[in-house]
C-alpha cells in the first residue's frame, strides 16, 4: 500500500510502502468437510443418547403400563377387577370430596371452636384424619387400576 504523506516545506512527497503481509492458507474442501461430517455424526450421537435418556424416564414413569400389565397378569383369575375399579373410583372419589367438605365447613365456620389445644387436635384428628387418609390411600390404588383397565379396554 503506498500512501503519499505532505510535508510542508517545499514540494517534496515522500511515499511509504508498507511490507508485504502474508496471506492466511485458504484450507482445503475436503478438510472442511471431513470436520462437517465428524461433527454433524457427534451431533447425531448426542441426540441418540438423549432419546434413550427420554424413553427411560417415561418408562419409568409411566405407570398406566405397569398397572395395564399387572391386570393383565392376573386376568384369568380376576377377570372383572378391572371394570370393578371403573366402576367404584367415582363412588370413593365422592366418598373423599363429602369429607373434604366436611372439615373445611368445619374449619371455616365462625362458630367453629378453634384448634388451639391437643384435646380438640385429637379430636379433630380423630374425626378427620384416618378417615382422610384411608380415603387417599384408597384413591392411590384404585385410580391407576381403573385408569389402566379404561385405555386397556379403548386400545
Amino acid at each position: 500500500m503506498i500512501a503519499p504523506l505532505y510535508v510542508e516545506e517545499g514540494m517534496h512527497f515522500q511515499y511509504v510502502v508498507a511490507p508485504p503481509t502474508a496471506a492466511f492458507p485458504i484450507p482445503s474442501p475436503a478438510n472442511t468437510a471431513d470436520g462437517q461430517a465428524a461433527l454433524l455424526r457427534e451431533l447425531i450421537d448426542v441426540q441418540r443418547e438423549q432419546l434413550a435418556y427420554l424413553r427411560a424416564a417415561h418408562d419409568a414413569q409411566n405407570t398406566t403400563g405397569r398397572w395395564q400389565n399387572f391386570l393383565a397378569r392376573w386376568s384369568e383369575e380376576f377377570p372383572s377387577v378391572g371394570d370393578g375399579c371403573v366402576r367404584t373410583v367415582p363412588l370413593i372419589e365422592r366418598a373423599f370430596l363429602r369429607l373434604l367438605e366436611d372439615l373445611t365447613q368445619r374449619l371455616g365456620d365462625e362458630d367453629a371452636e378453634p384448634i388451639d389445644d391437643e384435646f380438640s387436635l385429637g379430636e379433630f384428628l380423630d374425626r378427620y384424619g384416618m378417615r382422610l387418609a384411608q380415603l387417599g390411600n384408597v384413591l392411590n390404588v384404585l385410580g391407576p387400576l381403573a385408569e389402566a383397565a379404561r385405555s386397556s379396554s379403548s386400545e
